[in-house]
């Protein structure tokens, strides 16, 4: 069926969907994000995710246009203020919309969204909310490579997810095919906080340097080779082979 045939065949009375409303507060986001559950779906995710936290049972793309309706019609200062009470309900879902809430490319001024992004990192104890928490920060540190200060601080954090998060929330500056020379200067102190993680044995922590190391080999292998001929035989053998993906044989 062609565009034209699909609005051809479109009725002229039918009506239009109804506007996603605007939740008051958190309480009535979460009650939104139910009405989305997939029926057993909440027992599968508390299985999964092994942390003890309130699981409602939807999916991510379904939270995602909710956040996308809720941020169209709303200010910052309102969209921090639903972040935060989404974060706080301790909710798996809220707190995925939370980061949801905040994952935009541009926002000016962003001190207080990245400063709220930050405050959540401490709190990270699961890979799914803090990879959606790092998501939004990736856009933010972006904007402004200074913060960069502040991540550097998380490296020698006793959480290991603070930890990990400092190589999750600088991920882009390994996608950059050209990067500028302050770019490429981030991008080195990020690989020096990659290599004192080596010795790390965790799994998460080896498995967050090779996802760098994977990513950065796509835009540039030979920095990926060199990082791994000085530090490859420190790194766990699933890490290292991980992180060698696409490399040359």
């Amino acid at each position: 069926m062609t565009e034209a045939e699909s609005v051809q065949d479109w009725p002229e009375d039918a009506p239009e969907p109804a506007p996603v409303p605007v939740p008051a507060d958190a309480d009535a986001a979460l009650a939104q994000i139910a009405e989305c559950a997939v029926p057993g779906k909440a027992a599968d995710m508390a299985a999964y995710h092994k942390v003890d936290r309130v699981y409602l049972g939807a999916v991510v793309p379904d939270i995602d246009a909710l956040t996308k309706a809720w941020r169209a019609q709303i200010g910052l200062e309102e969209r921090l203020a639903l972040a935060q009470g989404l974060w706080d309900s301790n909710v798996h879902e809220g707190r995925v919309a939370a980061a949801k809430l905040l994952t935009q490319a541009r926002i000016r001024p962003d001190d207080a969204v990245w400063a709220m992004i930050a405050t959540w990192v401490p709190q990270f104890d699961a890979w799914a909310i803090a990879d959606h928490a790092c998501s939004a920060g990736q856009k933010r540190v972006m904007a402004d490579l200074s913060r960069l200060d502040q991540i550097e601080s998380w490296t020698q954090s006793p959480l290991m997810w603070q930890r990990r998060a400092a190589l999750v929330i600088t991920l882009p500056l390994a996608k950059l095919n050209f990067p500028k020379s302050e770019e490429t200067a981030a991008r080195e102190r990020v690989l020096d906080w990659a290599a004192s993680y080596v010795p790390d044995r965790d799994w998460f922590i080896q498995k967050a340097v090779a996802w760098w190391l994977r990513d950065l080999s796509k835009h540039d292998p030979v920095r990926t080779q060199v990082f791994l001929d000085a530090h490859g035989a420190g790194m766990k053998a699933f890490a290292r082979k991980e992180a060698a993906q696409y490399l040359p044989a």
